[in-house]
């Protein structure tokens, strides 16, 4: 046991004065603005604290502060994942309109930019003090400075930066020396990471206190995310203990939970706990190999229930104690409710899709809500591409790569289990329509490629007259295109004895976006794959690409040789794209390719989105042509159409 922690029985006499002492802002401190202090718990699934019915788990802190607060029981995460959630806290945006729909990883060159007004940046400008402790995940530069890396935390308000993350977070890192915070010191001997960032948050609270100003606390912890780990001691006490599956993230829990206690123990020894706003959430819902998150549906990465109804407790000094609230409440509304909450102005150039509850922490109703939207275009185990709204009762679910829906009824069905949109088709429409304003309005990735959605027509080819225009590559290992030959409609490429890799690029340069590439087989390779996309030359490319034989799909980014590809594993054998007269399609807008496939007498199927910006810059697509490929491991492929169109 690390000497890091405070006695459990003291704090929890503590959090009785609390909860005495915080019913109101107390004499001359009623005048000054609020310090706020947000709790973010990673991985974490609802029903894993006691106050939403767990009984094996001890969070004794985490169900005060509820019992003394606000549970809610509809309190959402924007994004089933962490870095869209973290951004949506810090933008009240919806993730999309940031530009991050997934989470993070160590080789990209996604970030918050700082074009987007953030919440510590605007509380900072209030006279506030601002801290971030722990996990940011908001910038995926892992390399330099950490203070000049875009999208760092300086940059967007924090005035103190402390154990964030300075290499990628990968699998779970719970004891010094951690290898993503090489530059931290110990502090004490055998050091648990979570019980190190509880002690920093009480140091900064102590510190702000005595600066004499207001404070913003964002306590972002990196627990419980896998693969878990917490001290020994704690570790067996829960292993001993009957009734539960997960004795280590039990144990990492009643850690996390001694943290809010010291938290609020601080508060009243400072005379601050009755002008001290607290929220605490998760950032989605549980990992699917840690705990199920019965009895809602799905898990992390999912837009089930389960992916995105998370534990969400808010205290407020001046509210009643013991409230439990069903308005829906998301982390996008977090920004909006804590400037209104402090009395400072929003940022007037940035536009806020969340609702204020600031009324209702107080004691008053919950604001008109409308509709809640999700936007997750990723194949990320053990969910995919899939967008859903809910409005009022009703919730609809759309898979992105079929068009499939699903519609819930959450009052009667929390669970998910009952599909209605049989039943429902009134309902269907109006809430696919507002999915579909959604969607158009944070205009992320491009609509399917058809006429209507890209009228015009930019360059045409039925290969009935050769290929004089025409430049035929071959990229390496083949570097062979094989047997060529266009006439009557077709393109034929044939193998021969060894494998053949043919791009085709055409003198149209790439001039601007949305654009889309679409490419029409006759028939498909024994083996082999079609590719569409643009095409500079045969070190350089950026192609969408679809296995015939094993229904893959994925793409090909060459830059100066060195190739980029990806297979989209996920997405094996998933979609629908058999037989001749299949079509696949590269949609290009802005900095990301985007793949579409379709089989005859079917409909687009969305694919994939991929961030090019990490490899080449939009500007650099200027030396770039329209092209399409073929690679033939054996027998001959037959296409007869090629085609761009333009929005």
């Amino acid at each position: 046991m690390t000497g890091l922690r405070i006695d459990r029985r003291q704090l929890l006499r503590g959090a009785g004065a609390v909860g005495a002492a915080g019913l109101a802002f107390q004499g001359h401190k009623a005048a000054a603005k609020p310090n706020v202090v947000v709790v973010l718990i990673d991985d974490l699934a609802r029903r894993e604290l006691g106050c939403y019915g767990n009984t094996f788990n001890e969070t004794p802190h985490m169900d005060r502060l509820a019992a003394d607060g606000i549970r809610f029981t509809n309190g959402y995460t924007a994004a089933p994942v962490c870095s869209p959630t973290r951004a949506s806290i810090m933008t009240g945006q919806w993730p999309a309109r940031t530009g991050i729909t997934e989470y993070l990883g160590p080789d990209g060159d996604n970030f918050l930019p700082a074009s987007h007004t953030t919440l510590p940046e605007t509380l900072r400008g209030a006279g506030y003090r601002t801290g971030l402790i722990g996990k940011w995940h908001l910038t995926e530069t892992y390399t330099g400075d950490v203070r000049t890396r875009p999208g760092n935390p300086w940059s967007h308000g924090f005035d103190e930066v402390i154990a964030s993350e300075q290499k990628y977070i990968a699998g779970g890192d719970y004891w010094w020396p951690y290898f993503m915070l090489p530059d931290l010191p110990q502090r004490k001997p055998d050091e648990y990471l979570v019980d190190r960032l509880n002690l920093e948050a009480v140091d900064f609270i102590s510190r702000a206190h005595q600066a004499g100003t207001p404070f913003f606390l964002y306590l972002a912890h990196y627990a419980t995310h896998v693969t878990l780990d917490a001290p020994q001691a704690l570790i067996d006490k829960y292993a001993a203990k009957p009734g539960g599956t997960n004795p280590k993230l039990a144990a990492m829990l009643e850690v996390i939970d001694d943290g809010v206690g010291a938290i609020r123990a601080k508060l009243t020894e400072l005379g601050i706990a009755g002008n001290t706003v607290i929220l605490l959430l998760s950032d989605n819902g549980g990992d699917s190999g840690v705990a199920t998150s019965t009895p809602l549906r799905g898990a992390k990465a999912t837009l089930y229930e389960g992916g995105v109804r998370v534990p969400m407790i808010a205290y407020h000094p001046q509210g009643a104690g013991g409230r439990v609230v069903d308005t829906p409440f998301s982390t996008v509304d977090f920004m909006p409710t804590i400037l209104d909450t402090a009395g400072v102005a929003r940022p007037p150039a940035q536009q806020l899709d969340g609702a204020s509850f600031a009324g209702l922490l107080t004691g008053g109703a919950a604001p008109a809500r409308d509709s809640l939207f999700w936007f997750y275009p990723h194949w990320h185990n053990p969910g995919a591409p899939t967008a859903s709204v809910r409005r009022g009762r009703y919730k609809l679910l759309r898979y992105l790569h079929d068009g499939r829906t699903e519609l819930f009824d959450l009052v009667a069905d929390p669970g998910e289990t009952t599909d209605l949109a049989a039943q429902q088709p009134a309902q269907v429409q109006s809430l696919n329509a507002a999915l579909d304003a959604h969607l158009r309005d944070v205009d992320l990735i491009p609509p399917a490629p058809t006429p209507a959605n890209f009228p015009g027509l930019v360059l045409e080819e039925e290969f009935s007259g050769g290929l004089g225009s025409w430049s035929i590559l071959s990229p390496a290992p083949e570097n062979r295109p094989g047997s060529v030959q266009a006439s009557n409609g077709l393109l034929t490429v044939s193998a021969g004895g060894s494998p053949a890799f043919a791009l085709f690029r055409s003198t149209t340069p790439v001039t601007d976006s949305p654009a889309a590439v679409i490419l029409t087989q006759r028939s498909h390779p024994t083996s082999g794959a079609l590719f569409a996309g643009l095409v500079q030359d045969a070190q350089n490319y950026l192609l969408a690409v679809y296995n015939h034989k094993l229904r893959r799909a994925g793409y090909d980014v060459r830059v100066n040789g060195v190739l980029m590809t990806q297979r989209i594993t996920q997405l094996d054998q998933k979609i629908s794209y058999p037989g001749p007269n299949a079509r696949l399609a590269c949609v290009l807008h802005r900095d990301e390719l985007t793949g579409y496939a379709i089989a005859a007498g079917g409909t687009w199927q969305y694919l994939f989105t991929v961030d090019f910006g990490r490899w080449l810059p939009p500007s650099a697509l200027s030396q770039f042509r329209y092209g399409f490929g073929t690679r033939v491991d054996g027998g001959n492929v037959t296409l007869e159409r090629f085609a761009v169109r333009r929005r």
